[in-house]
């Protein structure tokens, strides 16, 4: 099997030849120091022509390392104000510390006339699928390609705050859920456009909730999230692609509203948020694949390549058995991770990875917890 094939079958809870390995996100330093062939100065000068960079630094990290599948973002203009700080297509000001990660730091639409009078951007614009096109034309039917979209939380906090955004959840629901609809009809249509222009998956990265709870009450996830995922999950559907839902956190008081919506792939199953992938792979796996669950806020960046081993047979242990498991880290590969952890992971699940799964391996690591000491709250690192 490639690449495609593997996390084709992997996501339809099938069992490909072996584990597939995939990654939502993978950051420029880990990158540089795996594979430091790819920023001599020649190359550095294509990644940084025109706004497709980032994306053909991570393809050409893909193709390097053989993986199996590539994340796609949609693609859009900012307006740089400083070395620092940008302002995008829909208002919102970003800052950029030396980590590389942009964070929110202004918000457009504060008041009722902010919304009366804000339009977002055009999902139409030529420009908006330039990266996908390139996938396509570069991995299609080669690796997996999976865009990477949004419902409406995420960018409806963005513009309006995420304090304010769950006040208007309580106190103004109307609020909320004008400034929702804005939002989602955009990222419909840029899914439709996706799926019509090639995507073999389809995903959305609205982050529900944190290390010990969903950010919001189970109601209100009913009333203002579950709706929106419902319709993201509809149009890959339409367009007979799996969905696959990126959420880090404790999802267990929502979790099955999550499936009820009809995603065919969760990720990145938190272990240190009390997600053992074993349990969610016990009651949903008959519903749903799986994708993580190799911790990288603690395990990645600080343990030895042997414990990111250990910690990759207890993956594939509790959630490979019978196929239906992209293995992948907790979140990303963020600037934090250290490169040899993360190659180690890549390196074990090709090792240990292979169908039919080792049945010695499987009865030995079933009941192991390697991250139970990290969910203690203040827990050191390794």
């Amino acid at each position: 099997m490639n690449g495609y094939e593997r996390m084709m079958t992997a996501a339809r809870r099938g069992r490909p030849d072996r584990v597939p390995v995939w990654e939502l996100i993978i950051n420029r330093p880990v990158i540089q120091a795996l594979c430091p062939e790819l920023l001599t100065p020649d190359r550095v000068s294509r990644y940084e022509r025109g706004s497709q960079g980032g994306f053909l630094l991570q393809a050409d990290f893909i193709e390097a390392e053989d993986l199996d599948g590539i994340t796609v973002f949609e693609d859009g203009d900012a307006d740089w104000i400083d070395a620092a700080t940008y302002r995008d297509e829909w208002g919102i000001t970003w800052r950029v510390p030396e980590s590389g990660i942009p964070y929110c730091v202004e918000h457009p639409i504060r008041t009722e006339s902010d919304l009366a009078d804000y339009r977002p951007p055009d999902p139409e614009a030529p420009e908006r699928l330039r990266s996908l096109e390139m996938a396509v034309e570069r991995f299609k039917g080669k690796r997996c390609i999976v865009f990477l979209s949004h419902e409406a939380f995420e960018f409806s906090h963005y513009l309006h705050g995420m304090e304010a955004l769950l006040m208007d959840y309580a106190l103004d629901p109307s609020f909320a859920e004008r400034l929702s609809r804005m939002v989602l009809d955009y990222k419909l249509r840029v899914l439709e456009r996706a799926a019509e222009a090639g995507a073999d998956i389809l995903c959305t990265g609205d982050d529900y909730a944190h290390n010990l709870a969903p950010i919001m009450s189970p109601t209100h996830f009913e009333r203002f999230l579950y709706p929106c995922l419902k319709e993201v999950v509809g149009v890959a559907h339409a367009h007979g692609l799996p969905f696959l839902k990126h959420t880090d956190g404790d999802l267990w008081p929502i979790i099955d509203m999550i499936v009820d919506a009809g995603i065919d792939v969760l990720d990145p199953i938190e272990p240190v948020a009390n997600m053992d992938i074993g349990r969610v792979k016990e009651r949903y796996g008959d519903r749903i694949a799986l994708a993580g669950n190799v911790d990288c806020s603690h395990l990645l960046p600080y343990a030895t390549p042997e414990q990111v081993v250990e910690a990759v047979k207890e993956t594939l242990a509790k959630g490979g058995v019978g196929g239906g498991l992209i293995l992948a880290s907790s979140n990303s590969i963020h600037p934090a991770v250290r490169p040899e952890n993360y190659r180690a992971m890549v390196e074990a699940a090709r090792r240990h990875g292979n169908y039919p799964l080792d049945p010695d391996m499987v009865r030995e690591y079933r009941e192991k917890d390697y991250a139970a000491d990290l969910r203690h709250a203040g827990a050191a690192p390794y």
